[in-house]
């Protein structure tokens, strides 16, 4: 009788999709705690830590509303708090996330202006700041941006936006999806002039799914005063009057604020600057490497290269999908996919948290590897090109 044959896999698994990342031993070890009454006063402290180290990971001074939820959850969030169906907002077409953060709007009753755009681009500043001249009476209320889309590997260039948004003299709200690049990539909530920044647990931040954020400015806090649309669960006021004393108006993620209290204090152990420059070097490595392989990154601006992952085009006749498969078979590296319209044209490589250079040779020496299983045409030489960037002995 013939058995059906498995792969049996050694070692850690290679986790390199652009999140979840890989969750710290210290990280899984806070959560690992025992539950504790979330209106007592051992709860108070913790909670008070975590607000206040969000503030400083974020780089605001004002409220930052932590939620048991998805990234999703906490766009919904941003949206509901400060605008009402039939409020009008411009949004820009940069991936597969920012698609589906329109979709929502739309959902929710928003009109929405969506500028197109071809997935390899971040949002344009210039036709921002036109769109915003154009509307001499005002009637945007919002400019919804992705940060860093992470279908695409494609950083838009958010103080450019906002001075485009002050040129056009336009009052609208500035409100920012940092989900993959928050811990990752240098933002700066008050300095850039947002008024709301979203952002999600399980990428910069090491931590599992599980946690939204809504980082507020004075002017979204009183957008979300004067908003009558009908919302509960995410309503900012109730949520942010608790915890001035270190609770929550409704159960909280206590396990998993145990977890983001310890990722707070390794970011800044490492310091937020350093954190930033690891992963800038990581990615000029794997831009090296990519390059030398012969390939394409996706990203067609260098300006907007992202930090926390890229996006690799796959050479014609030549499937991303089955690609990844033969790499996970084979080595047991979990790489990302391409989504939406770019399912089967490229595959995309992680290198943020919690990583090291040692972890991105793995990677890289992965996907080198996995080529030659494959059968993908290539340049070899890619893991050293990446090793030279490392060592200072190429320019990135």
């Amino acid at each position: 009788m013939n058995t059906p044959t498995t792969t049996v896999h050694t070692g850690r698994h290679f986790l390199q999709i652009p999140g979840p990342t890989n969750v710290p031993d210290r990280v899984l070890r806070a959560i690992d705690m025992p539950t504790i009454d979330h209106r007592g006063p051992e709860f108070a402290g913790l909670g008070l830590a975590v607000i206040e180290g969000a503030k400083r990971v974020f780089r605001t001074a004002s409220p930052v509303v932590i939620y048991p939820s998805s990234g999703t959850g906490a766009w919904e969030a941003a949206i509901v708090n400060t605008l009402s169906p039939g409020d009008r907002v411009l949004m820009a077409e940069t991936g597969q996330f920012a698609t589906l953060w329109r979709t929502m709007a739309g959902r929710l009753g928003l009109e929405v202006d969506f500028i197109e755009g071809d997935w390899r681009h971040g949002a344009d500043p210039a036709a921002i700041g036109a769109r915003l001249a154009e509307d001499r009476g005002h009637t945007i209320k919002a400019v919804m941006v992705v940060h860093n889309e992470t279908s695409t590997g494609v950083t838009s260039r958010i103080p450019e936006i906002r001075r485009a948004i002050d040129q056009a003299s336009h009052p609208a709200l500035l409100l920012v999806d940092t989900i993959s690049s928050l811990g990752s990539i240098d933002y700066r909530h008050d300095e850039w002039g947002v008024d709301v920044t979203v952002g999600g647990s399980q990428k910069g931040l090491m931590l599992p799914p599980g946690l939204g954020f809504n980082a507020v400015s004075d002017k979204a806090l009183a957008a979300a005063a004067a908003n009558t649309s009908r919302r509960s669960y995410w309503d900012w006021h109730e949520i942010i009057a608790a915890n001035r004393t270190g609770y929550w108006p409704y159960t909280p993620a206590t396990n998993l604020l145990y977890g983001l209290r310890e990722a707070i204090t390794m970011l800044e152990e490492e310091g937020l600057e350093a954190v930033f420059a690891r992963h800038d070097r990581h990615a000029a490595a794997t831009r090296a490497a990519v390059r030398a392989w012969g390939m394409e990154i996706l990203c067609a601006d260098p300006r907007e290269y992202s930090s926390a992952l890229t996006a690799v085009m796959m050479p014609d006749g030549h499937d991303a999908d089955q690609f990844r498969e033969a790499v996970l078979a084979r080595f047991d590296m979990s790489l990302g996919t391409g989504l939406a319209r770019l399912k089967g044209r490229v595959f995309r490589i992680g290198h943020l948290g919690h990583f090291n250079d040692l972890m991105l040779m793995g990677t890289l020496a992965g996907v080198e590897m996995g080529f030659e299983v494959a059968g993908v045409p290539y340049r070899e030489g890619g893991v050293r090109a990446a090793m030279d960037v490392l060592s200072g002995k190429a320019r990135p």
